[in-house]
């Protein structure tokens, strides 16, 4: 497995660089956001660890740009920029997955793994439309529509809603949400999940009946027409 890490606190790389390395795993740095990109666009990577915070490009920009190029490449947010708002810009970005620092070293290998598992390019299946009600997901265009409608979705917004899609009729909750879509340990004192939730509701629902994506209180949410 090969790793580009982007971050600008060289003392910080080296320590990541040598955690890895450790496990086996062939480790390459960048130290600004310009480096990052020729880096990433370059070479072949299993999983890309990337600051927010850097000089040149930032970290969001630097996510939305490889996403764009190789959007099948996962993305780790590595930051001390801890707030809702900031997660749900680092997911919108494209991030696979967000880590806070200061963090513990087998959590970051565990989740480097856990992104190295994903399916590579080869192991999509491209073509594939999943349906519920009037509402249609294409799986290889990313393209939702109810009613014949073109609806827009953030990427994260659009695998909230695959998984839903892939589960109808079966009430999911926070926990398993948070694990499954942005693959973090549930935290009771963050709201992503339900921000993400009421996003998509008001995206998929607020002009279309009937409405579809239903809280079930004290379980989680469920796709349903009713």
């Amino acid at each position: 497995m090969r790793v580009l890490v982007v971050e600008d606190e060289q003392q910080v790389a080296a320590l990541i660089k040598q955690g890895l390395e450790e496990q086996s795993i062939e480790v390459d740095l960048a130290y600004d956001g310009t480096m990052g990109e020729r880096l990433a666009l370059s070479r072949d990577y299993q999983v890309v660890l990337l600051d927010i915070v850097i000089p040149g490009i930032n970290g969001f920009d630097l996510c939305r740009l490889l996403k764009k190029e190789k959007p099948i490449v996962p993305i780790l947010m590595l930051t001390t920029l801890g707030t809702t708002a900031d997660k749900v810009s680092g997911f919108d970005a494209g991030a696979d997955d967000y880590l806070l620092k200061p963090f513990e070293f087998e959590e970051l290998i565990a989740r480097v793994k856990a992104l190295a598992r994903r399916p590579s390019v080869g192991d999509i299946v491209y073509g594939e439309t999943l349906r519920f009600e009037d509402m249609r997901l294409d799986l290889s265009k990313k393209i939702v529509r109810r009613h014949d409608k073109a609806i827009k979705l953030s990427a994260k917004e659009f695998t909230l809603l695959e998984y839903f899609m892939h589960n109808p009729g079966r009430v999911i909750s926070r926990a398993e949400l948070a694990e499954k879509i942005w693959n973090i340990k549930f935290e009771t004192n963050t709201n992503v999940v339900e921000v993400y939730i009421n996003m998509l509701r008001n995206k998929i629902d607020k002009e279309f009946e009937p409405k579809l994506l239903h809280t079930r209180i004290g379980l989680g949410y469920v796709l349903s027409k009713d």
